[in-house]
């Protein structure tokens, strides 16, 4: 009995111990204490203007974000890329990969946590002559053979395998985050790629509206310096004029290009798959009531703040990691199994074979190499620690951005529409009194040329409301709690089982 009771001993003192932990317990960063995104307070509505995408938004704190927050547009086009984007982009099924993977290795980690159980056997025939025996001539033949089941336990005394599976775990967190931070940069994507192409067409429109009427301005020059009312130079100053024009389109077709070819790639599509998709800016509906999350609650929606934190918490496990492989390393072995001359004899009684034992191990000297190890998993952390920091000021910095560029936008808008309506009056009354005679070509063109300028402003300025209220959703976290992103397949489950499934295993053929 005296054989076993100091193992025995030795595993339960072990078992006792297996509530420390080494190193740091993880606790969240503190939120951030700010109480408002600006440093000064926010009308809590913005300014309108008489003309599409004109309309007043108003900023509602507290606001809970849809999770399809670009439904808000109210188009069924946009609606149907996204949907598409969802199925088919490539960087998604790389991010559901990613989590897949990681959730495997925290299972895996898990396994650190038990025991490992394997099987051995083996038999051994052997013929022996009796010279080798000394025994003068003749053979006799020996067998020999065993079976066992062998128990290895690496008692976590100081919880190092624990800091393993919270650091893996964590590092589950990370792929998740970073699975949400796709999706969220995907929709935005796509919305923003959508108001652009809206914006080209229009402003390519709106220029080919120009050219007809400058097209038109020199027929009229030109009929008038038949007639002798116009001079050449006012001739060629309207030719070039209108060729000035025509040269702002090429410009914008590529422009237009180089976004469909972005959209394509969105929607997991060749550049050369476009099938004529395009947008109406006029069509697509300005979203009124914006959500503006508290600076507290900022921090759990955005998901590149979510995933630092998970960085965070893995550094922070490592240190524990770290910490105890400095300490004794504890196991326990046992046997269980036979050992006869042969198979005949196997199971008879006396052939029975066990043993049970426990070893304590400590490093004493390595030229410091686990102390520098652990060292460099505190610097990992303070590292970690100092990026969570700056995720979160610029999560901070993108929310003013987007506040601050909707109240300009609108205000922007406002005097666009205006410019745009004043410059329209002063051309058409330009054309009228020139064709009377009644004021200098240089009237008419300066006219021209300061409705083409308002009327293409207008547009951008147009633009830039759908484009930065695409920002503000993008900026609080696009509301992926509201969705369910995540493929039930890359959680997976664990499993404790090392043997793979029949079918991943692969008999050699005959011949082969």
């Amino acid at each position: 009995m005296t054989g076993w009771r100091h193992p025995m001993a030795m595993a339960a003192a072990a078992a006792l111990l297996t509530g420390c932990t080494s190193g740091p317990d993880f606790s969240r960063p503190d939120k951030p204490a700010a109480e408002s995104y600006t440093p000064e307070s926010l009308a809590p509505r913005t300014s309108s203007a008489p003309t599409d995408g004109g309309s007043a938004q108003s900023f509602v704190q507290s606001m809970d974000i849809p999770g399809q927050w670009w439904a808000l547009y109210h188009s069924t086009e946009l609606n149907a890329l996204i949907e598409e984007a969802l199925r088919a982009n490539p960087d998604l099924d790389a991010a559901q990969a990613a989590l897949r993977q990681a959730r495997e290795n925290f299972f895996a980690a898990q396994g650190g946590l038990f025991p490992s159980l394997s099987g051995n056997a083996g038999g051994q025939q052997q013929q022996a002559t009796g010279f080798q025996q000394g025994l003068g001539s003749g053979t006799q033949i020996y067998g020999v053979t065993t079976a066992s089941l062998n128990v290895s336990y690496s008692v976590d005394v100081f919880g190092g395998v624990r800091r393993q599976v919270e650091s893996q775990e964590a590092l589950a967190e990370v792929a998740r985050y970073q699975l949400e931070a796709t999706y969220l940069t995907l929709t935005s994507n796509v919305v923003t790629a959508a108001i652009n192409i809206a914006s080209l067409n229009a402003q390519i429109g709106a220029t080919q509206d120009i050219i007809r009427i400058q097209s038109d301005s020199l027929g009229v020059v030109r009929r008038q310096f038949d007639l002798g009312g116009a001079s050449r130079a006012d001739v060629l100053a309207q030719e070039a004029a209108l060729a000035q024009t025509q040269a702002t389109l090429p410009p914008l077709q590529k422009q237009i290009a180089i976004q469909r070819n972005q959209l394509m790639t969105l929607l997991g599509r060749t550049p050369n798959q476009y099938r004529g998709e395009t947008f109406d800016l006029a069509k697509l509906k300005l979203p009124t009531e914006l959500p503006v999350s508290l600076p507290s609650q900022l921090v759990d929606q955005r998901p590149d703040v979510r995933v630092a934190e998970a960085q965070l918490h893995s550094a922070s496990a490592n240190i524990g990691v770290a910490t105890a492989n400095q300490l004794p390393q504890f196991n326990i072995t046992a046997l269980l199994g036979m050992a006869s001359g042969g198979l005949s004899t196997a199971f008879m009684p006396g052939t029975g074979v066990w043993s049970l034992a426990g070893s304590v191990a400590q490093t004493l000297f390595d030229g410091g190499t686990l102390e520098h190890r652990k060292r460099a998993a505190v610097a990992a952390y303070d590292r970690a620690a100092a990026q969570y920091r700056s995720v979160v000021l610029l999560a901070f910095q993108d929310v003013a951005n987007a506040l601050r560029a909707l109240q300009t936008d609108a205000d922007a808008l406002k005097a666009q529409a205006a410019a745009e309506n004043t410059a329209a009056a002063s051309l058409q009354l330009a054309q009228q009194q020139f064709e009377l005679g009644a004021v200098n070509y240089l009237i008419l063109l300066n006219a021209q040329t300061t409705y083409q300028n308002a009327r293409i402003n207008r547009l951008r300025a147009q633009a830039a409301r759908y484009s930065d209220t695409a920002a503000l959703f993008q900026a609080l976290g696009g509301g992926w709690w509201n969705r369910s992103d995540v493929d039930p397949k890359s959680m997976g489950k664990p499993d404790r089982f090392n043997l793979p499934p029949v079918q991943d295993i692969k008999l050699p053929r005959a011949g082969h």
